[in-house]
């Protein structure tokens, strides 16, 4: 496997998310399709707390203490919790994102890691650092098509059009 490679697309993500996220009206950052959908707002401090708390942490807890089980998080109830609706857009998303250039800075000073050192978690049995990787990945992924899509339905209310001609969603 090719860690740089990840580790690449990681920093290449950073780029993707700031064009995603950066100049964004109040009413953009709030808006949301159905109440239950989270608004951009709650996306970027939830990429914030992920960043910081979930996978950098379990990385390198993983990679530096194998077999101790990384903190616990609850990042469901973080929403709520943590008031994110209360916070401040624009220092979120730029929070966020010197999150991620530290996280991809600390990742790129690695000295040979030891990507299949794990610990036992008592519900998914053994993790590695290579899992945790792999699923800081797949987690922007997820994350740059719910905030796509989010964008898409915005412009859907906001222009009142059909956007058929655009191409199928």
């Amino acid at each position: 496997m090719d860690y740089n490679l990840l580790i690449n697309t990681l920093n290449s993500n950073k780029n993707i998310f700031q064009s995603l996220l950066v100049n964004q009206n109040q009413e953009a950052f709030l808006w949301r399709p159905y109440p239950e959908h989270w608004c951009l707002l709650e996306i970027a401090c939830h990429l914030y707390d992920e960043e910081r708390e979930d996978f950098r942490t379990r990385v390198k807890t993983t990679l530096e203490n194998p077999g101790t089980l990384p903190p616990s998080i609850f990042p469901a109830d973080w929403i709520k919790d943590r008031k994110y609706i209360d916070r401040n857009y624009d220092i979120i998303v730029h929070k966020f994102l010197t999150e991620r250039e530290q996280s991809i800075e600390w990742l790129r000073s690695l000295s040979n890691p030891q990507w299949e050192n794990f610990y036992t978690h008592p519900e998914f049995g053994k993790v590695t650092a290579h899992h945790f990787i792999s699923n800081w990945l797949a987690h922007d992924y997820l994350h740059i098509r719910q905030i796509t899509r989010l964008k898409y339905n915005y412009l859907k209310t906001l222009t009142g059009e059909d956007l058929k001609y655009a191409g199928n969603w």
